[in-house]
């Protein structure tokens, strides 16, 4: 069993393979946080301790118990109006204007399986693979219940944190703040481990320490964005890559979330991970439920590394789902930056025909074929195929295609509607907009009211028109803009519309999951501006950045690692001069990088030399050979690209059978010193053999030294590696 309670001590005690999570009632019906770590046993409420604190108030019903205080001990749900001052995870707004709550113990189950949330993705696992902890807890006094969700997957080190809110009370409530998770530490310093960025230059790494205070991320622009990801790292100073206790909370949403960590005045630390409570408040009638996005917890005794690892085979198995969660994804080239708006037809079929005599398998048509779209400021909303543009009919062109071995794909961004569409004209009620205000534009773009059902109905019908027209295996959804504006025709109450706007954003994608269960759906949000395990739940890759300069994308896909597994991450071999930053990098280099994640290219071919062609097929041969490891093998980040001269990872299959190293020098000097990367996760005692050269090496040498980089002139050299694991020493 993951999940006991000890009737004795009143404890619930959350087990996986390496961790335990433990918490109690109490006397008062309170339910607190014990405990959360490296695998133990027994009852840990001796680490509660109870002392009169000075204007930290007491329930009424502990009487004259002045050290009895919820501003001091650790909750596992923290709400307004018990006493306890600091960040909290739950605010209610009563019919009587009030904000006090007071939620006690009413009971619990433990049941098989993983729970799960309707119309919001989460954690799924099979019956076996997994238990689901529900423990009830009421406010007497409004009859406002919450059952508080707890899903262990013991074998992966994951523990998921959710919330149901009922209103069983007479008169209507609203929610103003609901956060799934809340991490409580006695003692300890910490540092939080952040991700934040810019489009293009997505999920920077900031490690900072955590003092007195709070510390905020989150978004308020209706995706969860590319200026902070929805995923944070609370660990100790000490902790590194390879040591040390660290903890990660990724929550599984796409909308405004709100994570919080603070150090309060007895330094203790709490960390809080969910919904924003800025353009939230949420109405309940009697007897109406509130589902709170899930967040999946881990930890790790070990370090950084082990804690991501964690992770990636949590969302790889647990979270992506359908045909590619476990097939390697094909090679595929974009049309976008090959010929921006400027094509037909014609010439979509002579790229086409470039890229298979490369080796490439699937061809995908971007912005531009639809409406009277011919630039980024028209057509957007009216989802008919621009015949007269291409030329013929899309299912003629995408006959064309398949006749030469390619898989199609093609490009839509239903959220988003521009002014000239004839969808517009007819209905301008249907975007989210003011009345009487004229709305933000960006990108010359307005956002479909996709809170409103009728739309989401109407635009899926459009797309599937379209989708119907031919055998079409890969849809890239673009999202262009941040939600404005938050304002429907339709809601009554203005305060759901963001939190609705994004449940209709996951009915849509389930519907055409369901409908088309053989696509492969890849998100994108302006590259990675909904990079998060919500998305992934339906999207089981992501584009990871606009930006695919490779010496960029270093860092970005640097810093996506900690939190997502490499499946995930779309990135693609580039043009040179690359389009963001007018870098040039060898075509090795950008092959390199693009390796680290599910492979493909982003140029026109025809403008390739003969050589270049030639390393483009061998790149893509090389490619396929690793995809599985690079898939399904554990992800080490061997350095800091960001502080070292080197930026280096490496891919261990689980039995150590081969792995594949990879390094990037990001510069280069006159007489310099020879570069060592140390390797990691290699079995002790054994030799591998490197596959292109036939050298041998030993596992300890090349984890204690490393591996020597060779020395080549020129800027941004790769440097590649294939190992097979031959013997064990003697």
């Amino acid at each position: 069993m993951s999940i006991i309670f000890a009737e004795k001590d009143k404890t619930f005690t959350l087990h996986t393979k390496d961790t335990t999570y433990q918490m109690k009632v109490d006397d008062y019906g309170f339910l607190l946080h014990l405990y959360y770590g490296r695998k133990t046993n027994g009852c840990m409420d001796y680490l509660l301790h109870y002392l009169d604190r000075g204007f930290s108030g007491n329930p009424y019903d502990v009487g004259l118990d002045r050290t009895y205080s919820m501003d001091v001990l650790p909750q596992e749900l923290p709400c307004q109006g018990n006493g306890d001052y600091r960040n909290l995870a739950v605010v209610l707004r009563h019919a009587d204007g009030s904000y006090e709550s007071d939620f006690r113990y009413k009971g619990y189950q433990i049941v098989d399986g993983k729970y799960q949330l309707p119309g919001l993705p989460a954690v799924y696992a099979a019956q076996e693979e997994a238990q689901t902890l529900k423990i009830l807890l009421e406010d007497q006094v409004s009859k406002v219940q919450i059952t508080l969700l707890y899903g262990v997957l013991p074998e992966q080190n994951i523990i998921t944190r959710s919330a149901v809110i009922q209103n069983l009370g007479d008169g209507k409530i609203y929610l103003e703040k609901a956060q799934a998770a809340c991490l409580d530490w006695l003692s300890g310093d910490y540092d939080l481990i952040s991700f934040y960025g810019r489009h293009a230059m997505e999920r920077n790494c900031q490690r900072i320490e955590i003092k007195h205070g709070t510390q905020v991320i989150g978004s308020r622009r209706g995706t969860s964005s590319h200026q902070y990801n929805p995923m944070m790292i609370v660990a100790e100073h000490e902790a590194s890559e390879d040591a040390g206790s660290c903890y990660a909370m990724s929550l599984v949403y796409s909308g405004n979330f709100k994570g919080e960590v603070s150090k309060d005045q007895f330094g203790q630390t709490r960390a809080l991970l969910g919904l924003s409570d800025e353009l939230f408040s949420y109405p309940l009638a009697s007897k109406e439920s509130f589902y709170v996005p899930e967040v999946i917890l881990s930890y790790s005794s070990t370090g950084l590394a082990r804690l991501s690892q964690n992770l990636h085979q949590c969302l790889r198995k647990h979270v992506c789902r359908g045909k590619y969660r476990d097939n390697v994804r094909p090679v595929l080239l974009n049309s976008w930056e090959a010929s921006y708006f400027e094509f037909n037809g014609e010439s979509i079929y002579q790229l086409a025909k470039q890229a298979a005599d490369l080796g490439v398998e699937m061809l995908v048509m971007d912005d531009g074929w639809f409406g009277k779209r011919n630039d980024d400021n028209s057509g957007l909303g009216d989802w008919f195929v621009n015949e007269e543009k291409l030329g013929e009919s899309l299912g003629s062109l995408i006959e064309r295609i398949r006749g030469l071995g390619l898989k199609f794909g093609i490009w839509i961004e239903p959220e988003c509607i521009n002014e000239d569409s004839c969808l517009y004209q007819e209905h301008p009620d249907w975007v989210l907009s003011v009345p009487g205000r004229n709305p933000v534009r960006a990108r010359n773009q307005l956002v479909l009211d996709f809170s409103r059902k009728d739309v989401v109905d109407y635009i899926f019908e459009k797309i599937c028109a379209v989708l119907d027209q031919g055998k079409i295996e890969y849809i890239k959804w673009d999202m262009n803009r941040s939600l404005s504006d938050c304002f429907s025709r339709q809601a009554t109450d203005q305060g759901r519309v963001c939190y609705d706007y994004v449940l209709g954003l996951y009915d849509f994608l389930e519907r055409i999951c369901q409908r088309y269960p053989d696509v492969l759906l890849e998100g994108c949000s302006g590259g990675g501006g909904r990079f998060d395990a919500g998305m992934l739940y339906y999207t089981p890759q992501i584009w990871c950045s606009d930006n695919t300069d490779a010496i960029d994308r270093l860092q970005i896909q640097y810093g996506t690692s900690f939190g997502y597994p490499a499946s995930s991450v779309g990135s693609h071999v580039s043009a040179v001069p690359n389009h963001q930053t007018g870098r040039v990098t060898p075509l090795r280099t950008r092959g390199v990088v693009a390796m680290a994640g599910t492979f493909g290219y982003e140029l026109n071919p025809g403008s390739l030399m003969d050589f270049e062609k030639e390393q483009v097929k061998e790149q893509i041969r090389e490619y396929k050979q690793y995809a599985r490891l690079i898939q399904d093998g554990l992800y080490y980040r061997l350095t800091d690209p960001t502080r070292q001269p080197v930026g280096a990872w490496e891919f261990v299959a689980e039995d150590g059978s081969e792995v594949l190293f990879s390094a990037v020098m990001q510069e280069i000097h006159g007489n310099m010193p020879v570069t060592y990367v140390r390797m990691k996760g290699l079995p002790s005692g054994s030799l591998y053999q490197e596959v292109h050269t036939g050298k041998v090496y030993a596992s300890d040498a090349l984890m204690e030294v490393g591996v020597p980089l060779p020395e080549q002139m020129g800027e941004y050299r790769a440097y590649q590696m294939w190992f097979r694991r031959i013997e064990d020493e003697d």
